[in-house]
C-alpha cells in the first residue's frame, strides 16, 4: 500500500433493520468510525482510493459497497457471516461481563476480562482480514475497527 490514497475516506453504516443499541454499543460504534477514519490504512485491490465504504448485512452476508472518493462505484463484494458468528457471540458475552465488571468488580478482574476481550477482538479481526485478503489490503488497526462495525451491523432485530 501506497501514501494516503490507499485509506478509507469515509465509512457508512446501513443501519436499516437494526434493533436499538445500547449506549455502549453506540459508544463503540462512533469511536470505531472515528478512529477509522483519523488513521486506516486500506486497499481495494485493483481500485485506487481513497475510498467512500458503505457496510451492510444482506442474506447473513457483510456487503462492503466500496465507491470513489467522488461518488463513482468501484466494487461490491461480500463477506459470509457464517464463519464469524462464534467469535461475534462470544465477543458480545465477554463484552457484557466486562460492562458488568466495571461497575463492581476489582481492578484485576476488570483487566483479565478485558484480556479475554481484546484477545476475542484480535481474532475477529484477523479472520476478517484473512476472509478478504483476495480484495482488500488495510493493516491491523483497520481490520479491528472494522470488526467492531462487523458486530455492531450483527445486532439485528
Amino acid at each position: 500500500m501506497t501514501g494516503n490514497t490507499q485509506r478509507i475516506a469515509k465509512i457508512a453504516l446501513d443501519e436499516r433493520g437494526l434493533v436499538r443499541r445500547s449506549a455502549q454499543v453506540e459508544h463503540e460504534r462512533k469511536v470505531a468510525i472515528y478512529d477509522l477514519i483519523e488513521e486506516n490504512s486500506f486497499a481495494v485491490l485493483g481500485h485506487d482510493g481513497p475510498y467512500d465504504v458503505r457496510l451492510s448485512v444482506e442474506e447473513n452476508r457483510l456487503m462492503f459497497d466500496v465507491r470513489a472518493e467522488a461518488g463513482t462505484e468501484l466494487i461490491r463484494f461480500a463477506l459470509p457471516l457464517a464463519p464469524f458468528k462464534t467469535i461475534v457471540r462470544d465477543y458480545f458475552t465477554i463484552c457484557e461481563s466486562y460492562y458488568s465488571a466495571i461497575k463492581s468488580a476489582t481492578p484485576s478482574k476488570i483487566e483479565a476480562i478485558d484480556m479475554g476481550r481484546r484477545g476475542l477482538h484480535n481474532e475477529g479481526a484477523a479472520l476478517l482480514r484473512e476472509r478478504l485478503a483476495e480484495k482488500a489490503d488495510f493493516d491491523d488497526g483497520t481490520a479491528r475497527r472494522l470488526f467492531t462495525l462487523l458486530c455492531v451491523l450483527h445486532i439485528r432485530a
